[in-house]
């Protein structure tokens, strides 16, 4: 069982006001009848506010002519309905324009009329959301002059036929281009992607009762057709996961949703699926083992955005995961002509072909099956398709332009799968999952979701789990993992709560020197640090280092843990000696007990560099602070809160060395991140936009 370690962001009593303390989390134990469509006029409330979408995309229709009534619109409907669920019309161009610039986590597909296209898409066009547009109108010859160098433009369209053919295609470029990716040392999750699928492949449900609850969900939704959602209800299990993966229904835009936003309702509702297909797909492969040679390619044609490109780019060499059941060809010339291809005339993003390189070996051994499944998908024999179970694993070989005409965004990508042979990364993925415990399935999956800056989602995931808990055990361990939550959130009265409520159901269960008491009093002491109330986390701290220095070995890391906490609230009460006398009791235990870029490590060199600042040793509190950052560069996602708690303090250390400009720009990096990853009422936030204030005062 593990405990959490706190770091200094800044220091008490500096001259700015501007001390925080940012945790290193631990765990404690070891619809209607018909889909939704809105037309809305030029006097008609927006709906966007109650929009509640599951799939990747939606379809808007702008036309000023538009008759609810009109039997020819309520035929288009019913054709683009069976493509896109989601359709709002518009007979307003500026409030489609509105509506348009609102939408910012799926793509969207637009009809527009001749006459509104002509006066609003050179206007939207730049749009990185807007992911194709096809002109409906009467005279084509006419509005074919003005669209030809809009590159998003698809065609100029007399009949709603067409458009619907077209818009099918693009519909599958668009959700093959929208499989979540990570890069080494660069994206959330990258390094959680094997403990995320075992957390997810591990769960088991009612599965009868799982499909009564995605459906239930499902029709709470305003994408989803009463048909497809009556289909599910009917006739889940005539069929099997791989049909219902590669058909034509919610079950994939869903799916490739919830995992691209680690959505945690979506997720809940759909794990008996994860497992379901991955199960069909290991059953495929040994089945399959024999007739499969032993290395071969499969191919991948997708578009890839301008920034996860340079992302990769900058990888190169190193790992990517594919965070979702990945579909590949045998056919090089279908993945690159009716998918990178096209995907490189879009401005927004690069065309890609990946060349993969498959061991089958690798593949048995990493606990990533693939299967062919031309014969039992949806469609038989389409493009000879292999499928890879979740979150398959690549190394980065090269990445090379390809000459076409058509195109200068188009890169031939050669990747090759690895499987656990990367040293690195297995030491610390070994250490992170150590981290978690004994913990299983979703209770799992939460501590997976706090480690990666994900707080809110970690929050709903344990209140629902909360909730259905039928045991002691259960409880104090929920409530224990919210109180975790909401002190990373900065809601101290309600961590304490949560906390407390955990500690009183241990001490009626547990023997007087169980670990999980001892995170306990941990963690409550570290609220009341957070509080300002030093006396008490000290109390606390000490009950903690008690029952760990009885319970575990003299270089474990929950007793760095410990001193590192002690130390830290010494810091705070000023006694600067007793802090770095604990801080480099941590240290040296860490050292010997984790990787060298270990998250805990970093910790250490903030505090001990805290420390340093607090004394007026500025040029050993910087040297202490890049260490701790260099570490969390590489060991944390992007967007990690704690990274731009180092950015803060290098920023407190400039400003006051009188090196402005250094500072101002740190602070800049601070605040970006913590935009991104806290509430905005989080008091980090306004923290550094204090400091922010202060060192331009100075320049």
């Amino acid at each position: 069982m593990d405990k959490k370690q706190y770091s200094e962001s800044t220091a008490s009593g500096s001259s700015s006001p501007s001390t925080i303390n940012k945790p290193k989390k631990s765990s404690s134990t070891t619809a209607a009848a018909s889909p939704t469509t809105t037309t809305t006029s030029s006097n008609a409330v927006l709906p966007q506010t109650a929009r509640r979408i599951l799939q990747n995309f939606l379809l808007v229709w702008l036309d000023a002519n538009l008759q609810e009534a009109d039997n020819d619109f309520k035929n288009s409907l019913q054709h683009l309905r069976k493509i896109v669920a989601s359709i709002t019309t518009f007979t307003d161009a500026q409030q489609c324009v509105n509506f348009l610039s609102e939408i910012k986590k799926e793509k969207v597909f637009m009809i527009v009329s001749g006459s509104l296209g002509r006066q609003i898409v050179p206007e939207i066009e730049a749009l990185p959301q807007l992911e194709a547009i096809y002109v409906f109108c009467g005279n084509q010859s006419v509005h074919e002059q003005w669209t030809k160098k809009i590159s998003k433009v698809k065609g100029v369209y007399t009949k709603i036929e067409p458009i619907c053919q077209a818009l099918e295609i693009d519909r599958q470029r668009c959700d093959q281009a929208m499989i979540p990716i990570s890069f080494n040392g660069r994206d959330t999750l990258f390094m959680y992607t094997q403990l995320l699928k075992e957390a997810l492949l591990e769960i088991e449900d009612d599965d009868k009762k799982s499909i009564k609850d995605l459906v239930d969900y499902c029709r709470e939704q305003d994408d989803i057709s009463e048909d497809q959602i009556k289909l599910v209800e009917r006739e889940y299990r005539d069929h099997t996961p791989i049909w219902w993966y590669t058909a034509e229904t919610f079950i994939y835009p869903m799916l490739n949703r919830g995992l691209r936003q680690m959505d945690v309702d979506i997720i809940l509702k759909m794990g008996f699926f994860i497992r379901h297909l991955h199960q069909h797909i290991k059953e495929l492969h040994c089945e399959q083992q024999g007739n499969m040679p032993t290395n071969f390619q499969v191919f991948r044609g997708q578009g890839l955005s301008m920034e996860d490109f340079e992302k990769m780019k900058k990888t190169k060499g190193g790992l990517m995961s594919f965070n979702n059941f990945l579909s590949t060809s045998r056919n090089r010339e279908i993945s690159f002509k009716n998918f990178a291809r096209p995907a490189a005339l879009n401005t927004n993003s690069v065309g890609i072909l990946f060349i993969m390189n498959i061991d089958t070996a690798i593949c048995t051994k990493s606990s990533t099956p693939f299967a062919a499944v031309s014969k039992v998908g949806y469609y038989k024999d389409k493009e000879e398709e292999i499928l890879f179970s979740t979150h398959a694993i690549f190394r980065i070989d090269r990445i090379e332009r390809i000459h076409d005409n058509h195109s200068d965004r188009l890169y031939e990508v050669n990747l090759t799968i690895v499987g656990n042979d990367n040293h690195e990364l297995n030491t610390l993925t070994a250490h992170i999952r150590e981290d978690l415990g004994d913990r299983t399935g979703w209770s799992r999956l939460g501590d997976i979701l706090i480690k990666v800056g994900e707080p809110a989602k970690a929050e709903q995931l344990y209140q629902i789990l909360l909730a259905k808990a039928s045991s002691d055990q259960d409880r104090a361990e929920y409530n224990h993992q919210l109180g975790w939550v909401y002190d990373d959130m900065g809601e101290y009265s309600k961590a304490l709560l949560y906390y407390e409520k955990s500690l009183d159901i241990y001490k009626k269960i547990l023997s007087p020197n169980d670990l999980r008491l001892a995170s306990s009093y941990n963690n409550i002491g570290a609220v009341y640090d957070n509080m300002g109330e030093y006396s008490k986390a000290l109390s606390y701290y000490e009950k903690d280092l008690e029952i760990t220095k009885k319970a575990l070995p003299p270089n474990h890391p929950d007793l760095a843990a410990s001193y590192n906490n002690i130390g830290m609230v010494y810091d705070n009460m000023g006694e600067y000696s007793k802090a770095l006398s604990s801080y480099e009791q941590s240290l040296e235990i860490q050292k010997i007990g984790l990787p060298p870029n270990h998250p805990d490590l970093a910790a250490s060199y903030l505090n001990i560099g805290a420390v340093y600042y607090n004394m007026g040793e500025y040029s050993k509190a910087l040297s202490s602070y890049e260490q701790s950052l260099e570490i969390r560069k590489i060991a944390l996602p992007p967007n990690h809160p704690d990274l731009a708690a180092s950015y803060n303090n290098i920023g407190m250390v400039y400003n006051n060395t009188g090196e402005y400009s250094k500072a101002l720009s740190h602070y800049e990096k601070a605040q970006e991140i913590w935009k991104k990853s806290l509430p905005a009422n989080h008091p980090h936030i306004a923290l550094v936009k204090r400091n922010i204030e202060d060192v331009k005062k100075k320049m």
